[in-house]
C-alpha cells in the first residue's frame, strides 16, 4: 500500500511514562498490521501537573522534577532536526528509561542522542528553557484535543466527517502483538468514533511488562 493511502496516527508522548510507552509500542505494532502512519509529538507531564502540585503525593511530584529534561531534549531535537528524528529519539530514550531502567542522567540522554544519529550537545537541552515554548504549544495541542484530565499519551485520527477522533489512551500491558494488535486499534477507534462516548476503565492488576 502507497504512504498516501496510510491514516495518519498523531501520538503525543511524554518519555517519562510508562504507560504511554507501551502504547507506543503497540502502535508500532499496529502499523505493521494497519494502513497507519504514526506521527510521533511531544507533551509534557511537567506542564500538566504544573498548577496542582501541591495536590499530588510526594513521591509523583519527585518524579515530576525529573521530568523537564528528557522532554526538553526531544523538543529541541524536533526544533533543530525535524519531527521525523523524534521517533527514533523516542525509542532510545524508552528503551533506556523502561526496559533498562536506566536513570535520567545526562550520560543516558547522550547515549540515546547517539543512537538515534544525532548531536550529544541537544543534551544541553535538558537543563534550558530555550525551547519550553514550543514545548507548550506541542502540549496544549494535544491537551487541547482530549481535556485536562487525562495524560499521555494522546493520540488523534482523521474522522469520516473530517473531524479529528482524538482519545487518551489505551492503557494497556503487554503490548499487544500482531492480529491482536490490529483488533485493538479497531476497536478503539469503534468506540472512539462515537459522539458522547468518554469511557471504558477498569482496575489494573500489573504494571507495564516490557519485553
Amino acid at each position: 500500500m502507497s504512504e498516501t493511502a496510510k491514516t495518519p496516527a498523531d501520538f503525543w508522548f511524554d518519555p517519562l511514562c510508562p504507560w504511554a510507552w507501551m502504547t507506543s509500542r503497540w502502535m508500532l505494532e499496529v502499523e505493521k498490521v494497519r494502513p497507519v502512519e504514526v506521527r510521533w509529538h511531544v507533551m509534557s507531564l511537567a506542564v500538566l501537573n504544573e498548577d496542582k502540585l501541591d495536590e499530588l503525593p510526594e513521591n509523583y511530584r519527585e518524579l515530576l522534577a525529573t521530568a523537564w529534561g528528557p522532554v526538553r531534549v526531544c523538543i529541541a531535537a524536533e526544533q533543530q532536526h525535524g519531527s521525523e528524528v523524534l521517533g527514533p529519539l523516542y525509542t532510545a530514550l524508552g528503551t533506556r528509561f523502561h526496559n533498562r531502567g536506566q536513570e535520567r542522567t545526562r550520560e543516558t540522554l547522550v547515549e540515546a542522542l547517539r543512537e538515534a544519529g544525532l548531536p550529544a550537545e541537544l543534551a544541553d537541552a535538558a537543563d534550558s528553557d530555550a525551547y519550553d515554548a514550543q514545548l507548550r504549544v506541542s502540549h496544549k495541542e494535544g491537551i487541547d484535543l482530549v481535556g485536562q484530565e487525562v495524560g499521555t499519551p494522546v493520540i488523534a485520527v482523521p474522522g469520516h466527517d473530517g473531524e479529528r477522533i482524538a482519545f487518551f489512551g489505551p492503557v494497556v500491558t503487554p503490548a499487544p502483538k500482531g492480529e491482536e494488535a490490529a483488533r485493538l486499534w479497531d476497536g478503539t477507534l469503534m468506540v472512539a468514533s462515537i459522539p458522547g462516548f468518554y469511557e471504558i476503565k477498569r482496575t489494573r492488576t500489573q504494571g507495564p511488562i516490557f519485553d
